[in-house]
Parts: C-alpha cells; structure tokens; sequence
C-alpha cells in the first residue's frame, strides 16, 4: 500500500494514493514492469529464497560453528583468486573464469542454502569492490549481492548423496536469472547481435534474448567447463573428501 502526506494546513492523516498511481509505479504504459518494478520483483524473489533457506535450515539444528566460518572463507578466497583468471571478459561486465563460481557453491553444498547464500552474498559484495560495473544503485543490487547470493542455492542439495553437480547447476542458474533480469532492466537498450571470437550471434533487438544470449555464454561456458571438472573421478573423491571434513564434528 502506498501513502502520500499533504502538505501544511491539510489534514494530517496519510492520503492513500488511488490503484491507478500506485500501478503506474510498477508498470509502463505498454504494460510492462518499470525499473522499479523488475528490481522491487528481484528483490522479492531473493527474499522469499532467504525465507525458504531459514526454514530448510532450521531441520539442522546446528549454529554456525568456527570451523565453518573457516571452510567458507577459505572457499570464498579461492573463489576471488580464481575470478582473476578470466578466459575472457565481456565489455558489459561479466567474464569466463577458472572454476571461480565453483568454490562458492560448495559453501551451499557444505552447510546449506541459509549459510550459502549468505556466502555468496559477501562473494558478491567483495567483487562489487574489487572489480566493480555499476550504474545505478538498482543495478548494483541485482548483480552483485542478489546474483552471487543465489549461487547459495546450491545449498538446497546439500543432503543428496550425490548433490554437488545439480546443486552447482542450480546455483548457476540462479545466477543467470538474476543477471538475466539485471541485463533486461538497465543494460535492453544495447540490445542488438552479439559479436566475439569473429562470430555473430544474431539476436536482434530483444533485450530479453539478448540478456539470456549475453549472461548465458559466460556463465554457461564456465558452467560446462566445471561440469566436465566435477565428471574427473579423482576430483569428485576430492570433492567430497572435502566436504565430510567441512561436515566433521570438531574434537
């Protein structure tokens, strides 16, 4: 609900705006979401997530101990490390990295969704200092603590036996919705055929195929490259080595 407040010598009482304005903070005249309305609506959709993660979480009646804190600093480091190693950077933000987005879905599938999101979170809000690309406020909150933060999704697998490759996978699409969505927002009007490595992808002047065509090549690209990591036996015995250890009740 939306209030407004008269000015001197009206009634003090807040005047409740009519539907048609409070509409027209949310939707164009084409009847489509105005920026405050896709930021307010990803904003929302990161908070009912949160909500989600509390509640699964709340099964786990363990706090969060040091050991933890520990095992998802260290990830986050060799995430930030690892994000400096680009295979390619694309000239609107975003970057194909070595594995980065890896070791902050492992911080989910270590200790669940409420604990990984929150990692991704500080993820993101450290490469929001580090290697900033922001034009407004808005955008700033939708691509880097909400896009990283959904990286935590992959905390919602973190009791299948087998949980680490669906759970990366989900992570990473949560990434790629939010930058989707950060892409249709502020950046639709560069909206036209994509062009690297002397290709060009035709895409037209959609700024929604061109956010999914755009965030989808480098996140994807990584994405499959880690897929193919995780398929090396040797490396997935090390992987889940490593998260009994996270797991292991310190003595």
């Amino acid at each position: 609900m939306v209030f407004s407040f008269p000015g001197r010598g009206a009634s003090a009482l807040p005047r409740i705006l009519s539907a048609e304005s409070a509409g027209n903070f949310f939707w164009n005249a084409e009847n489509g979401l105005t920026t405050a309305g896709y930021v307010i609506s990803g904003i929302a959709v990161f908070c009912i997530l949160i909500f989600i993660a509390i509640l699964y979480d709340r099964k786990n009646s363990k706090k969060f101990s040091v050991k933890q804190l520990v095992f998802a600093a260290v990830a986050i480091a060799l995430g930030m490390v690892l994000s400096n190693f680009k295979l390619y950077r694309f000239p609107q933000g975003g970057s194909i990295t070595w594995f980065s987005m890896l070791f902050v879905t492992l911080v989910g599938y270590w200790f669940g969704p409420g604990i990984g999101i929150m990692a991704g979170v500080a993820y993101g809000l450290l490469q929001m200092i580090i290697d900033p690309y922001i034009i407004s406020l808005p955008q700033l909150l939708i691509d880097y603590p909400l896009a990283f933060g959904a990286l935590g999704l992959s905390g919602f697998f973190s009791r299948k036996k087998n949980g680490l490759l669906p759970g990366y996978i989900c992570g990473v699409l949560g990434r790629w919705a939010f930058a989707t969505l950060s892409g249709v927002v502020f950046f639709g009007m560069y909206a036209t055929d994509i062009e690297m490595y002397g290709m060009t992808l035709k895409v037209g002047n959609s700024p929604l195929l061109y956010s999914l065509t755009y965030n989808g090549i480098y996140l994807l690209a990584e994405g499959i490259l880690t897929v193919i990591l995780l398929a090396i036996p040797p490396v997935n015995q090390a992987m889940q080595y490593i998260r009994r250890q996270a797991r292991s009740e310190t003595r």
